[in-house]
């Protein structure tokens, strides 16, 4: 399963709120909520919130079996 609970710890790390999260890459709450949960995201999207937080696609999620 993927996670991402490390996304949250990387945007508190560096004072993102989720609504400048949300300004910068473009997305819509919706996608927000499905982050939050666990649930799949579009790779374009990774690709959007990793250059928005300047970080590594292992600073925003990971696998746990």
């Amino acid at each position: 399963m993927i996670i991402f609970d490390k996304l949250w710890i990387t945007m508190k790390e560096k004072n993102f709120s989720t609504y400048r999260l949300r300004e910068k890459c473009d997305i819509d709450s919706k996608t927000i909520r499905r982050l939050k949960a666990n649930e799949n995201v579009e790779t374009k999207t990774l690709d959007k919130i990793c250059t928005a937080l300047d970080c590594d696609i292992t600073d925003i999620m990971e696998f746990k079996k």
